[in-house]
């Protein structure tokens, strides 16, 4: 699931800042009247920021898809982690509060724990320029969906990709009005490839479980260190 997940993260990424969501609409309404030059402008991510909040492995592969734009990678993370450090990613950790006013995108793909939840809140949220974009793919309770919807109805930053949401499968109603945010109904892991693969995890689990011996993917009501 990491992989397809951090796809749909990017893909949520460039709908969000090329506003394909309002074109999409426009295209299909049938009063697009052609061309023109001011049209629907989005903002260019090549030779930007991508701010990767909570980099394990998803977050990870989210950095790495960075690449073919050129962006520089901060991240935010328990620990350092070496591998991001190095070329051709070349990230640096950084704090939230340090990432957040330089970061063209903010990418979520942090565990849901009590401090994690509402992370991007109204202060958070408020701190991000008006031209990034925020993605999450991690938990729905990391956004606090009514201090997003706020921000993006006020312009306050320039749009939104949401794979998850605080209440699943109610989406916040503000959101669903927004013109500015893309939103999908929890597909990031949503290929054959990948939902075969999470059975026969499943399946091995069990098997191994049953057989008394330990399973290659315990479930922890805590965090791994």
């Amino acid at each position: 699931m990491v992989e397809p997940t951090a796809d749909i993260a990017w893909a949520l990424v460039l709908a969000a800042a090329r506003r394909l969501r309002e074109g999409i609409t426009l295209a299909e309404s049938g009063s697009w009247r052609g061309y023109e030059p001011d049209l629907l402008l989005g903002h260019r991510l090549t030779g930007g920021t991508l701010l990767v909040v909570g980099a394990g492995r998803i977050g990870a592969a989210v950095a790495r898809r960075s690449i073919g734009w050129g962006m520089t990678v901060l991240y935010t993370a328990r620990s350092e982690k070496p591998h991001l450090h190095e070329s051709p990613i070349g990230a640096s950790r950084v704090t939230l509060e340090e990432g957040l006013p330089i970061a063209d995108a903010v990418v979520l793909t942090t565990s849901l724990n009590a401090s994690t939840r509402h992370l991007m809140n109204e202060r958070t949220i408020g701190m991000m320029k008006p031209e990034a974009v925020l993605v999450n793919v991690s938990r729905g309770p990391v956004v606090d969906e009514a201090a997003l919807a706020a921000a993006l109805r006020d312009g306050r930053i320039h749009g939104a990709g949401l794979d998850v949401f605080e209440q699943e499968p109610r989406i916040h109603p503000d959101l669903l009005a927004a013109p500015n945010v893309v939103v999908l109904p929890h597909i990031g892991s949503a290929t054959v490839e990948d939902r075969t693969d999470l059975t026969r995890i499943s399946v091995e689990n069990v098997l191994a479980v049953l057989a008394g011996e330990e399973p290659a993917f315990p479930v922890r009501t805590e965090p791994a260190p």
